[in-house]
């Protein structure tokens, strides 16, 4: 067994909480369908019926990261409804107010939590160890993006720490060792979390997208898949896992099977 490990340093990053809205609240790290996406971009997938999105299913994903600092920031989001452009200029036609041409709708006041500093360790397992070599080559030189890299808003842009590195199984190791490692986790049902500390969540993973066959629209509406999970804060005792010894970080797969 084979793993791809990702170092990600990040200035700022936002992992929106879907269930949050006048104030967005953030994940400590970026849920398993954030880097999926990250993946597809990097891959050059814009087809959910592709092969390739096909051995995407069959993934496996560890996600660890800290960050320094969380701030909160007032911003104003545009509503493109006609009912408030009408209400901010007047009329339909209307889009000048106080002098200046402005974009068409209203605004509206939101709250957004913003990490700073992040740090992420993200580890892939795969069947087919092809595949892997094909994601770690596509990091190093993504030639086949479809956009600028980034994991979480758009303008969240990711740098490579390191060099994506394939973590031979020798050094890896199964067992216990108690400690704070300084980092959370994600910790997936399938490795029968019940005895690890945290809070569960259901973590939205693939995608399936509304209409794509007929629009090939990949920003259209979304159904996603969900496993349940929980978001431990570092403090591990009294479990065994997977251990990277090279860089002192447990690796909690998620199996998510296609499912």
């Amino acid at each position: 067994m084979n793993i791809l490990r990702i170092r990600i340093y990040q200035p700022q990053a936002h992992y929106r909480m879907p269930f949050t809205y006048q104030r967005r609240h953030t994940y400590p790290i970026p849920p398993y369908s954030t880097v999926i996406g990250l993946l597809c971009n990097v891959l050059g997938i814009y087809d959910q019926n592709s092969d390739l999105y096909g051995k995407l299913l069959n993934l496996k994903i560890s996600i660890a990261g800290r960050f320094e600092t969380k701030i909160t920031e007032y911003i104003w989001f545009r509503n493109l409804s006609k009912s408030r452009h009408i209400e901010r200029f007047g009329s339909v036609e209307n889009r000048e107010t106080n002098g200046h041409i402005e974009h068409i709708g209203g605004q509206s006041p939101m709250w957004i939590d913003v990490l700073n500093e992040v740090h992420l360790v993200i580890y892939l397992e795969h069947e087919n160890e092809k595949f892997i070599e094909d994601i770690k080559e596509s990091l190093s030189n993504p030639t086949k993006r479809l956009e600028i890299l980034h994991l979480g808003r758009a303008e969240d842009l990711i740098v490579l720490e390191e060099e994506p590195k394939i973590i031979e199984e020798k050094h890896l190791q199964y067992g216990r060792r108690d400690a704070d490692y300084g980092h959370f986790f994600w910790i997936p049902n399938n490795l029968k979390n019940d005895n690890f500390e945290g809070l569960l969540y259901n973590l939205p993973t693939f995608v399936t997208i509304e209409n794509y066959e007929q629009t090939f629209n990949r920003h259209g509406k979304r159904n996603f898949r969900y496993i349940r999970t929980k978001l431990n804060d570092g403090l591990i005792k009294g479990q065994e896992f997977l251990l990277d010894r090279e860089a002192g970080i447990p690796i909690f797969l998620g199996d998510f099977n296609g499912k």
